[in-house]
């Protein structure tokens, strides 16, 4: 037993050791990842307590010809102002990331969904994914519709990302490190972390 032990190659011993800190490494990230939120799980008691129907807000402040009122959510916008929508989206591709930016030299999630609700829909939105996320009616994954914002958790216990829902489980966003780019719920962050989305606007 003791020679056998003894026989095994320097570069053989290396590798074991190296695959166990390797091991050590990932079970935190794992550990996270299940943590978070998942489009086919219901809301942790952690996050359902924040975002509960009870705290959830039904109307928004719209401007309007005869000024700025209150709004019931979601709000009644046209197939023309959606098409206006995708058109500044595809021109603000490529707008660099920028913490606090609400304007185009530089955007963050909430800032660039507030400047699009803006522009395309006359809807004043408040500035945070926090706040964002208090808006209209909780939807699942699976009843998304275009229009509808999709928030996102990178811990599981609040919402920390933002996208606006452009069908075909494609989002328009404000990366940290790609800026203003469309982006798949497929894809394998989005995916893990996909929480829930609003119905801030319905499309008809």
């Amino acid at each position: 037993m003791n020679e056998k032990l003894r026989s095994v190659p320097p570069r053989a011993a290396k590798l074991r050791r190296h695959g166990k800190t390797v091991a050590l490494l990932l079970i935190p990230a794992l550990l996270l990842s299940l943590g978070a939120c998942q489009g086919t799980r219901p809301l942790p008691d952690r996050m359902e307590s924040k975002y509960s129907l009870k705290k959830r807000k039904s109307y928004i402040s719209c401007t309007r010809p005869e000024g700025l009122s209150g709004c019931p959510l979601p709000v009644h916008v046209t197939e023309n102002s959606f098409r206006r929508m995708l058109n500044w989206i595809e021109a603000a591709k490529g707008t660099k990331y920028r913490f606090g930016g609400t304007v185009p030299d530089g955007f963050d999630c909430s800032g660039f969904v507030q400047y699009l609700y803006s522009i395309s829909f006359q809807v004043q939105l408040p500035r945070t994914s926090a706040d964002l996320a208090l808006l209209g009616p909780i939807v699942q994954r699976s009843e998304l519709q275009r229009g509808d914002l999709v928030f996102f958790s990178s811990g599981g216990e609040a919402v920390d990302h933002v996208g606006v829902f452009l069908g075909e489980e494609r989002f328009a966003h404000s990366a940290s490190k790609a800026g203003v780019i469309v982006s798949s719920l497929r894809q394998a962050w989005y995916d893990t972390h996909f929480c829930f989305g609003t119905r801030v606007v319905r499309v008809d």
